[in-house]
């Protein structure tokens, strides 16, 4: 074989190899739906990082997904009136965690929004993680993540961690018996049980609130 025609038939495999990748992490991207929220490692089975690269620049380049940030993608929901609309900051959250490895927490104020402690939607959501602190911007919102203890991780993804972030941000002394109700209202009674396994981890004085809110379930 000459050297003319080895060269071509190994075009023709790049060629051929990048097609398949491409369809593949298309194929991949349809499989889960418009709102997913991705990163090149979501695809690192498929191929080289370079050959995912390229891919994705060719697909953002198209319009079939949108790049949100660097090294972070969707295949955006639309609405009629609204046009794309940007995921949520758990989706962003979960994508960048799943890209490290590694395991969230919603702290401060977007902590006490998600159990409707607290009418305000922050523009920065703040998670807690036991991998790096960085912050990434899409849109006008801010999503952060910042490295901590790994006590502050033993609750990570239970209700027990988002409650006490939430009072954490609220602070001991603006924790009144408004507050306190709405807690009421909102645990139902296995959530209740959770807080009380979990009770080791939370500071003495939201200890305190969360013997109280079992006390209240078992008088009720």
């Amino acid at each position: 074989m000459t050297q003319k025609r080895v060269y071509i038939c190994v075009r023709c495999a790049m060629s051929k190899s990048m097609k398949s990748i491409d369809n593949q992490l298309l194929s991949r991207v349809y499989g889960h739906g418009r709102g997913w929220v991705f990163t090149p490692n979501d695809f690192k089975n498929l191929g080289s990082r370079d050959a995912i690269a390229s891919a994705l620049k060719r697909y953002k380049q198209s319009g079939q997904i949108r790049q949100l940030a660097r090294g972070l993608y969707d295949y955006p929901k639309s609405d009629p009136q609204l046009g794309l609309l940007l995921p949520s900051a758990d989706d962003i959250a979960k994508a960048l965690a799943g890209r490290d490895a590694s395991r969230l927490q919603p702290t401060g104020a977007y902590a006490a929004n998600l159990l409707g402690l607290s009418t305000q939607v922050p523009m920065k959501m703040t998670y807690l993680t036991d991998s790096l602190s960085r912050t990434v911007q899409v849109g006008n919102r801010q999503i952060i993540l910042k490295r901590t203890t790994p006590r502050n991780m033993a609750t990570a993804g239970r209700i027990s961690g988002l409650v006490i972030q939430a009072l954490r941000h609220l602070g001991q002394k603006n924790v009144d018996d408004h507050i306190i109700a709405q807690l009421e209202r909102r645990l139902d009674v296995q959530a209740r049980l959770k807080l009380m396994k979990d009770i080791c981890y939370a500071p003495a004085w939201i200890a305190d609130i969360f013997r109280d809110l079992a006390a209240r379930e078992a008088s009720a």
